[in-house]
Order: structure tokens, then C-alpha cells, then sequence
């Protein structure tokens, strides 16, 4: 699969260009720190479960940190010059859902800092919290404020209920008092709105039109709520039951069932394509997480072969993506 996968995203993009802007710089793009961090932590735990040299986690996660500087910059400046275009984006059905993920890059940039400067890292989760929490209530009042077109119901809409539960996934470790109660509340936000919400999307893919084909990388969304799920149960649980095992083989399910319907020759590429890093950095934590319990062998090859797929795929995806922004395509009209 990791051969298929490299392959799909290596494809040429052979549109022509029009002219850049920073206007047209995408707040999707900020998913790339969420796979790119998701893939540090993913190596910090090989480094713990298998030895692996912990430069390599370092490295990536220091990587992460340099592209979310640079987005957040490139998006301060959209801001700045351009504000009509961010408040479009954010009022938009779909693509005001990644809004999402500059606060769930807040939070997991609280764990990849957080081992160097625990003050640091501590305020980036209160700051990514406050972000997430704020923005899950904007989402629920603006879909209960009703004219919802069946249409709109897609994959990205999981995304506020995700950023709730990576509260927990990324908090457990918060010394304030009030966190745990915090952890809590999130994970009570963050697991009911993604139920509700991935049976939405479902019934919305299985009675209405199938995503355009630039939207359907995001269909690996479906497989977060119940891998960050796993991680943000055994958090708060701090043990890995029955219960644990069935979030983490049901998204690992789905993931094998979704795979092959997103990684085809067919999907064109853009900055859409990053919509999978995240539920495969999620998978690859948990099931690493849940071989370092079992223990067994095969779950252990699985881990691993998860990770290593995760790592060929940011690695495609980050040099198609440099392809694009010298191109010219990336910030294209």
C-alpha cells in the first residue's frame, strides 16, 4: 500500500498557473502541522516501544514547528491585506470547518515543544483549548441555526469534534487544577459531536452525490474521531480495555476500506490532500499505543507498518507540495 500510495501523489500536475497570492493561501494547509506533529509523536513512541533514535522524532517535530510559523505568518498576512477573504472562509459551510486545524496544531505543537520548555507547552494547550472549545461552540450554533443543504455534510465537518478530543490526547499531563475538569468537558464535546456528525456525513455519502474529486482525500477524516478517540480514552482511563481495542480496529477498518477509494491516480492533487495526515497520524499513535500494551508481534509489525506508511506519505505530500508553491499553483487564483 505505502508503494500505491507514493505513487498516486507523486502523479504530475500539469494545470497551468495563474497568477499567486497570499489571498489565496488556504487554511486547510495548516493540517500538514497536524500530520507532521502527529508523525513526531509517532516516533517519539517508536523511540520508546523500539529504540529508535529519538533525533529522528526531534527532527520532524522541529520540522512541524518551522511550517507552523511559516503558515501562521502567511495566514497573518492574508489576514491583514486581504480580511474579506479570511471572514469568506471562515462563513464557509465547508471550509470554515478548517479553522480547526490551527487550533488542533496549537494543541499537538503543546507536546512536540512541550518536552524541550514545559511552560511553553502549557500555554500553547490553554491557547489551543480556549481556540478549540470557542470554535466547536461556533459550529454547533451555526448548524443549529437551520438551512443546512445536505451537500454541506462532509468529512470536514468532523473536524471541531476531533479538535475537542485532542484535548485530552494532548492535556493529560496538565498540572493546573482545573484541567482534569477541563479534559473532561472536552472529551464530552469532542465524542458526542463526532458521533452525531460522522452519522451525518455517512448518511449524506450513502443517499446523495459522492464528493467532488478534490474533496475526496478528506474521506480519511472519517477514520479520526475513532483513532484520537482511542488516545484521548486511554488518557483519561489510563488503561487500554475492551473498549479501547473497538475504537482502534474500527477506524483501522475504516481506513482500509477508505484507502483505496482516496489513493487513486483520479484524485487531483492540492493542498486538500493533506486532509489525510492527521487520521493516519492518529492511527499509527494508537496502534502503536495498543502493540506497546498487547505486545504481540503482529500488532507490533502493524504498528510499524503503519508508521513507515505515514512517514512515505508526508514525505510525498510535502514535496508535491513545494512542487505546487514554486509553481505558483498553490497561492493560484
Amino acid at each position: 500500500m505505502t508503494t500505491s500510495a507514493t505513487s498516486v501523489l507523486a502523479a504530475a500536475d500539469t494545470r497551468p498557473a495563474a497568477s499567486a497570492s497570499i489571498k489565496n493561501l488556504p487554511v486547510n494547509l495548516f493540517a500538514a502541522v497536524m500530520g507532521l506533529s502527529g508523525l513526531s509523536m509517532g516516533w517519539r513512541l517508536a523511540h520508546t516501544e523500539f529504540g529508535v533514535p529519538r533525533v529522528v522524532s526531534d527532527a520532524i517535530g522541529l520540522f512541524a514547528t518551522f511550517v507552523f510559523v511559516v503558515l501562521l505568518v502567511g495566514y497573518g498576512a492574508k489576514l491583514l491585506r486581504h480580511p474579506a477573504a479570511v471572514t469568506a472562509e471562515f462563513r464557509h459551510p465547508i471550509a470554515g470547518n478548517f479553522f480547526g486545524t490551527i487550533a488542533i496544531a496549537l494543541l499537538l505543537q503543546s507536546t512536540v515543544l512541550g518536552v524541550y520548555n514545559s511552560a511553553l507547552g502549557n500555554a500553547l494547550w490553554v491557547v489551543g483549548t480556549v481556540a478549540t472549545l470557542l470554535l466547536a461552540a461556533h459550529v454547533v450554533s451555526r448548524l443549529l441555526g437551520g438551512n443546512g443543504h445536505p451537500a454541506h455534510a462532509v468529512p470536514a465537518w468532523i473536524i471541531p469534534g476531533v479538535a475537542a478530543l485532542d484535548i485530552p490526547v494532548t492535556g493529560s499531563h496538565m498540572p493546573m487544577a482545573w484541567a482534569g475538569e477541563v479534559l473532561l468537558l472536552s472529551a464530552a464535546v469532542g465524542s458526542v459531536l463526532a458521533l452525531v456528525l460522522f452519522t451525518m456525513i455517512v448518511t449524506r455519502l450513502i443517499q446523495h452525490e459522492p464528493l467532488a474529486p478534490a474533496m475526496t482525500p478528506s474521506l480519511l477524516i472519517l477514520v479520526a474521531p475513532f483513532e484520537v478517540g482511542f488516545t484521548a480514552y486511554v488518557n483519561l482511563t489510563g488503561r487500554v480495555d475492551l473498549f479501547a481495542g473497538l475504537l482502534f480496529y474500527f477506524g483501522l477498518f475504516l481506513f482500509l476500506v477508505l484507502a483505496p477509494k482516496v489513493f487513486r491516480r483520479s484524485v487531483p492533487f492540492g493542498a486538500g490532500w493533506w486532509a489525510v495526515s492527521f487520521p493516519l497520524a492518529a492511527m499509527v499513535n494508537a496502534g502503536l499505543m495498543y502493540a506497546g500494551v498487547r505486545g504481540t508481534w503482529p500488532l507490533q509489525l502493524l504498528a510499524v507498518g503503519l508508521l513507515v506508511l505515514l512517514t512515505a506519505v508526508l514525505l510525498a505530500l510535502t514535496v508535491r507540495t513545494l512542487n505546487i508553491l514554486f509553481n505558483g499553483r498553490l497561492l493560484a487564483g
